[in-house]
């Protein structure tokens, strides 16, 4: 058992933030949660500071089962409650019989989150009864849960295709919901079809005609889930059910991130506890490791390009005041700004990217107007530094400096792709360098060509710089430059490399790939070398 912390004190219940990424964002294609997974993640939730965390359907399966039970004696939540998720009763059995309902007390959490038709049409042909028996099945489930002293959500499934069929129905379930005890009723934009000023005027009247508690659940099918969540919090809606990134099936659901910076930063309504909000970034970076889906670099807020800046008019007016073109300072929500450099770079760009990098450029106009020049011709070649900040690091060091980083000298190097009549390919490789005085010659095979060069480099350095053992290759892009043609095109290889304590990115460009691999991996072990302090050769 996981001792308790000390539960922090609660914000004010006037306002709910729920995340359902553990049950709604795990329906998303491609997401498979063990049951370790789903504790790693709510353990992330709850540092977040969400008040409600739904971990899924007890009884419906045996993870979901597992996963409340583990729950409440490894997790010490100091922030947000446990909610399990169910269904109504059936039409035509008691509520005291239904084992479904019986599975929601055992889970022993302490919120339930039931799920109910509003689309009269989905009462006949779905559930197959009549209105008035999904009012009782309604009335009868939440009066028995609240009888044994559960906190009680009602999602009102497909309610604005419900209101806008009949409207009087889908409201009688909201009323029927509220009267029963249920704390907050919640429309579900199921089908994710609606836009913000339709959201709002149906939350507006259902408020005015109900006096119920709403809440909102929105998916994003016409890419306004967020938009549409916070329209509903413009008229009224005090409680706002997301996932974390916006996981959930077909495009997803209300994105957790944007949702709660909005309404921190924008509407300047307090409901993360307090100094949570910085770790925005952190908490959706760890969550995509978990789900192991590569974190979006343009999401809002949160994505590595959300404050990166790449023309040059743009950085002109950051170098003077960053405000003029970031909607927020990016350390609110654990991000920070960044700087692209490309062929659109002027001189502020490659201010910026310096002072980034360590570098004061401000007082030699002579040295920004080289980089600026070298960069464009490099582009135009085919090269690009916005994805490659090591390769434009040393580039800079290169003018800087007035010469080249260099740890070693390449006398020659050959690649040889054998294929054998049994069907499988050999890769080897040779390299033949000078580094601090010594004539290296060293072979290797490997998976492919540019594996056995990159093993080769490794034979014949690393006696001479051990440092390399400790780099590792984590990612290899290729791609063919638009205005070639066929096999003799311009080819661009990034590699991205690890010491372990970081990662870093090169570039290389040429007719043939293994000469562009070549490149990239020169400046990798050049980068390397240089963070872990070694002294270039001269």
């Amino acid at each position: 058992m996981t001792d308790a912390p000390e539960p922090e004190p609660a914000l004010s219940d006037a306002f709910h933030v729920f995340d359902t990424t553990l049950r709604d964002g795990a329906q998303r294609e491609g997401i498979n949660l063990t049951v370790t997974d789903k504790l790693t993640i709510a353990r992330h939730l709850d540092d977040f500071g969400v008040g409600f965390i739904e971990g899924g359907w007890p009884g419906a399966n045996p993870r979901d089962t597992e996963f409340f039970e583990r729950a409440r004696t490894e997790i010490g939540f100091r922030h947000a409650q446990l909610v399990a998720f169910g269904a109504t009763r059936k039409a035509g059995v008691r509520v005291e019989d239904d084992p479904q309902v019986a599975a929601l007390l055992d889970s022993q959490a302490p919120v339930v989150t039931l799920v109910a038709k509003s689309h009269v049409r989905h009462v006949e042909l779905a559930l197959r009864t009549t209105p008035e028996e999904n009012l009782a099945m309604v009335r009868d489930t939440v009066a028995h849960l609240r009888a044994h002293g559960r906190r009680v959500f009602l999602d009102c499934e497909h309610f604005f295709d419900g209101y806008a069929l009949d409207p009087a129905y889908a409201k009688q379930v909201v009323r029927t919901a509220s009267e029963a005890g249920a704390d907050v009723v919640v429309l579900c934009d199921t089908n994710g079809g609606m836009l913000p000023a339709q959201v709002a005027a149906v939350v507006r009247t259902v408020l005015a005609d109900t006096g119920a508690r709403l809440g909102i659940h929105a998916q994003d099918d016409t890419g306004c889930a967020v938009a549409n969540t916070l329209a509903a919090v413009d008229a009224g809606a005090t409680h706002v059910q997301c996932t974390a990134n916006g996981y959930g099936e077909r495009v997803g659901n209300s994105n957790l991130f944007p949702v709660v910076a909005a309404l921190e930063l924008k509407y300047g309504r307090q409901v993360l506890p307090e100094g949570k909000l910085a770790e925005t970034t952190r908490i959706s970076h760890a969550i995509a490791e978990v789900v192991n889906l590569t974190p979006s670099t343009h999401q809002p807020y949160v994505g590595v390009s959300a404050f990166a800046h790449k023309a040059g008019l743009h950085a002109s007016a950051i170098k003077i005041d960053p405000d003029l073109y970031q909607h927020i300072d990016p350390a609110l929500v654990g991000n920070s700004m960044r700087m692209l450099v490309s062929d659109m770079a002027g001189r502020a760009s490659i201010e910026l990217k310096g002072k980034e990098l360590g570098f004061d450029l401000s007082g030699d106009r002579e040295l920004v107007g080289r980089v600026v020049e070298r960069v464009k011709e490099r582009e135009l070649a085919g090269y690009t530094y916005e994805a490659a900040d090591a390769s434009f690091e040393l580039l800079l060091r290169e003018e800087a400096e007035g010469r080249p980083l260099r740890y070693f000298r390449v006398e020659s190097w050959r690649a040889i792709v054998e294929d054998r009549p049994d069907g499988t390919h050999a890769n080897e490789a040779t390299v033949k360098l000078w580094a601090k005085g010594e004539r290296l010659v060293a072979t290797a095979e490997g998976n492919g060509p540019v594996h056995a060069l990159d093993r080769a480099l490794r034979v014949a350095l690393e006696r001479i710089y051990p440092q390399l053992a400790g780099l590792e290759l984590v990612d290899y892009k290729v791609r063919i430059l638009e205005g070639r043609v066929g096999t003799g095109s311009i080819t661009r290889v990034l590699v991205s490399t690890s010491d372990g304590q970081g990662e870093w990115s090169t570039v290389g460009v040429a007719e043939n790939v293994i000469a562009a691999s070549w490149q990239a991996l020169d400046d990798a072990y050049a980068y390397g070398l240089m963070r872990a302090g070694v002294e270039p050769q001269e």
